[in-house]
C-alpha cells in the first residue's frame, strides 16, 4: 500500500518509512535531529496501571531503537462511552508515570470513543545527526547481541488460557515495563552499526528487516537467545498466538535452518513481543563492554555476507 503512494523528497529526512526502521528521522539543524515514532494497541494485561504503563514502555522503545532521546509525546486513546472512568484513569496514570521515568513530557494527545479500548503514544525524541542508529548498516562480523529475553506473545496467550502462573505472567510483565534507555546509552558507548528494537514481528521478523537493509544474512545461535521463564512450556504446549502464525509466514521464507531446531524454541523466535529489546550488530571486540556496561545484553549470533537467504538458525 505505501508502495504506491506519490513519492516524496526532502533532504531533511534521513529516513522515512521506506526502509522499514522503527522511526523516523528529520534534521532540524547540523546537530540536532527529531525522532519520531507511534505506537498503540489493545489491552495485553488485566490490570490498567499496568496497561497504561507497558504501552509507553513500548512506544518509548522505538526512539531508544534508534539512539534517540525522548522528549514529548502525545497520548493516543480509545475508550468505550460507557467504559469504567476509574480504570481509564489508570491507565493513564501508568503511562504517565512510565513517561516521567523516562524523562518524557505528555503534551496532550486525543481520544475517540471506540467499543474496543486502546492505548499508546506517538513520542518525538532528539538524536545527532551523525548518531542515528537505523535498521540498516550490520556489517559482516559484527556480532548480534540482544538486551532482553523473549517470550511475552506466548505467555499472554497462556493467560488467556488460564495456564499460566502468576510468577511467570509477573516475569513477562516486569520486562515488558523495563525501559531499553539504558540498554541504549551502553550501546551508544561502544561502536554500535544498527539496531532494532524486537516487538510484534518477533525477533526473526525484525531480523529479516535489519538483514535485508544492511544486504546481509544474520545467523542465530538458537541455543543461546535468552527466554522469559515459561516461555518454552507454554510454546510446546500449543499457546501460539496468531500473530505468531503470521510471523512465520512473513518471515519463514527468508530463514534456513543448519540443523534440527526444537519446534517449541523455533515458534519463540517467531513470537509477537510488547516492549521488547535491543538487537543490535556491533564488532565482536566490542561485547565484552556492552556487558559490562548492561549486564542482561546476551551475544546470539552474527553477521555475514548475504548468503541464500537473510537468516539462517543454528
Amino acid at each position: 500500500m505505501l508502495g504506491a503512494l506519490p513519492k516524496q523528497s526532502d533532504p531533511r529526512v534521513l529516513i522515512g518509512f521506506d526502509t522499514s526502521d522503527d522511526a523516523g528521522v528529520f534534521q532540524l539543524t547540523p546537530e540536532c535531529a527529531l525522532v519520531q515514532t507511534v505506537d498503540f494497541f489493545t489491552p495485553i494485561v488485566d490490570d490498567p496501571y499496568l496497561f497504561g504503563a507497558i504501552a509507553a514502555a513500548n512506544s518509548l522503545s522505538d526512539v531508544y531503537a534508534m539512539g534517540g532521546v525522548p522528549i514529548s509525546a502525545l497520548s493516543i486513546l480509545a475508550w468505550p462511552r460507557d467504559g469504567d472512568t476509574e480504570d481509564l484513569g489508570q491507565v493513564l496514570l501508568g503511562g504517565l508515570d512510565k513517561m516521567k521515568e523516562a524523562g518524557c513530557v505528555i503534551l496532550g494527545g486525543h481520544s475517540v470513543a471506540d467499543p474496543e479500548p486502546k492505548f499508546g503514544y506517538a513520542v518525538t525524541g532528539t538524536v545527532h545527526p551523525q548518531r542515528v542508529l537505523a535498521n540498516g548498516g550490520a556489517r559482516p562480523g559484527d556480532a548480534l547481541v540482544f538486551t532482553k529475553a523473549i517470550g511475552t506473545g506466548v505467555i499472554s496467550t497462556a493467560l488467556k488460557r488460564g495456564t499460566a502462573t502468576t510468577a511467570h505472567m509477573d516475569a513477562s510483565i516486569v520486562s515488558m515495563l523495563t525501559l531499553n534507555n539504558l540498554a541504549c546509552q551502553a550501546m551508544l558507548s561502544v561502536d554500535a552499526h544498527s539496531c532494532t528494537d524486537i516487538t510484534g514481528f518477533g525477533l526473526l521478523g525484525h531480523a529479516r528487516e535489519m538483514a535485508a537493509a544492511s544486504a546481509a544474512t544474520l545467523i542465530f545461535e538458537s541455543a543461546r537467545v535468552p527466554l522469559l521463564p515459561g516461555a518454552y512450556e507454554y510454546a510446546a504446549a500449543g499457546a501460539i498466538p496468531g500473530g505468531l502464525r503470521n510471523n512465520m509466514e512473513f518471515a519463514g521464507c527468508a530463514v534456513s535452518k543448519t540443523r534440527e531446531i526444537d519446534p517449541a524454541l523455533e515458534y519463540l523466535l517467531y513470537d509477537p513481543q510488547t516492549s521488547g529489546g535491543l538487537l543490535i550488530a556491533m564488532p565482536e571486540g566490542d561485547v565484552a563492554k556492552m556487558q559490562a556496561l548492561y549486564p542482561p545484553a546476551r551475544r546470539i549470533g552474527r553477521v555475514v555476507e548475504r548468503r541464500t537467504t537473510l537468516l539462517e538458525i543454528e
